[in-house]
């Protein structure tokens, strides 16, 4: 098989018919590059929703939770052993908030050298005051510089700055609480808590992370001043926050805490859930609906070979008569569809990189995530070599068909029929 003659012929035929070409090459073209700025729009999309997950969401979570115990009085009984037991009207186990032996954990964490750092934390629900006015909300009692390190929380403070929390009686509102109250940085706001401890804190900032239920009802104050508000000592943690350096080893970590130290755990896979959902179904989109255009594409590429064969049936007989076999007029049609994906597939990483860098440089502003300024990009090589991949693939079942239908041709039946 000659294969320089083969391809001399097949771009002759392109030529011929150069019109039809630049049609299905441009087909191809604009599906390679809608494929590619889609997918990495949307990637970049996945990846500012994870980040956005990740900055408020610790890696594994330490706590005590409100539920029944698992082992029920009957449950111990031997004169039920092997029998079903229904039991109603179950009440939870009042274990407290607090952690045991809090310090003595934080310290063992601190020494593992899977984790980045712990922050432990002080929650508690309370009631602002300001004169006549009361709103519920959530204190949240920090170490200030463990929880800016795993969350970064300094980036959302508008008004203020975080280590005035170093302060005594100091507390950082959310914007949308400070707008309801009408309150400002240097007024006094009151804080009270179901056991009736009325505290009088001032305000050092005010932040803004863009959640209307967190800037509405958090805070943040320190670890210590949240101890005085709920009348515990400084022993007093209800959460041990704890980012790993690798975070896809929580489950199997949160699981391990939970065993060795008895605690309640929760990772940030479970924690937040709906996000990995929704991060999953942008991406089936985004291929879904690239994969689409390119069938599309192939299509018209179908139909245009389609035609040539009808248009050069005497061509194709006379190759055939001179001693071409249907196997050279076959690879001939196939390298047409070969020749069309590569020129669109190359034009469309080319395009497709040209629209991703015009999305890249769109404004984009949001409370939540100050750190981005422009429509996020992934720039992954890969949806690039996954484009082209598929255009030749889309190109090539394309040309097939009509390849093999070329190869069949009788040139006796053609040349007699003239």
């Amino acid at each position: 098989m000659n294969y320089k003659l083969i391809l001399d012929i097949a771009f002759h035929l392109l030529r011929a018919r150069l019109k039809q070409t630049i049609v299905a090459a441009v087909g191809v073209t604009f599906s390679i590059a809608m494929f590619i700025s889609l997918v990495s729009f949307m990637s970049g999309l996945n990846g500012l929703l994870d980040g956005l997950m990740l900055n408020r969401t610790p890696h594994i979570r330490m706590f005590n939770e409100v539920k029944p115990s698992d082992n029920q009085p009957l449950s111990l009984s031997k004169d039920y052993n092997g029998n079903t037991v229904f039991i109603h009207s179950i009440k939870p186990k009042d274990r407290g908030k607090s952690i045991y032996n809090s310090m003595s954990i934080i310290r063992t964490l601190k020494q593992d050298k899977r984790i980045i750092d712990v922050a432990p934390k002080v929650t508690a629900s309370v009631l602002y005051n300001s004169g006549t006015i009361e709103i519920s909300g959530m204190v949240n009692g920090i170490d200030v510089v463990a929880e800016n390190t795993l969350f970064k929380i300094s980036d959302y403070i508008k008004e203020g700055k975080l280590s005035d929390l170093f302060q005594n009686n100091s507390i950082i509102i959310g914007k949308g609480l400070s707008d309801k109250m009408l309150l400002s940085v240097g007024d006094i706001i009151k804080v009270s808590t179901s056991n009736g401890t009325l505290s009088s804190l001032k305000i050092v900032g005010i932040s803004e992370t863009g959640i209307a239920d967190i800037d509405n009802m958090a805070s943040y104050t320190s670890l210590a001043t949240a101890q005085k508000i709920v009348g515990q000592p400084k022993n007093y943690i209800t959460d041990i926050q704890v980012n790993l350096y690798n975070k896809e080893n929580a489950v199997a970590i949160a699981h391990e805490f939970h065993t060795v130290f008895d605690v309640d755990t929760i990772d940030y896979l479970a924690a937040n859930v709906q996000f990995e959902t929704g991060s999953s179904v942008r991406s089936i989109i985004s291929y879904a609906v690239g994969i689409v255009l390119l069938i599309v594409a192939g299509f018209g590429i179908y139909n245009i070979l389609n035609m040539m064969i009808y248009e050069k049936m005497d061509s194709i007989a006379i190759l055939k008569a001179t001693g071409f076999s249907g196997s050279d007029v076959k690879w001939i049609f196939i390298s047409l569809s070969i020749i069309i994906g590569v020129t669109g597939g190359v034009f469309g990483l080319i395009f497709g990189f040209i629209f991703s860098s015009i999305i890249d440089v769109i404004p984009f502003s949001s409370p939540s995530v100050p750190s981005v300024t422009t429509y996020p990009i992934d720039y992954n090589s890969s949806y690039y070599v996954i484009g082209l991949v598929f255009a030749l693939f889309t190109t090539l079942i394309s040309g097939f068909f009509p390849a093999m239908k070329a190869s069949r041709v009788d040139p006796v039946e053609i040349i007699r029929g003239k």
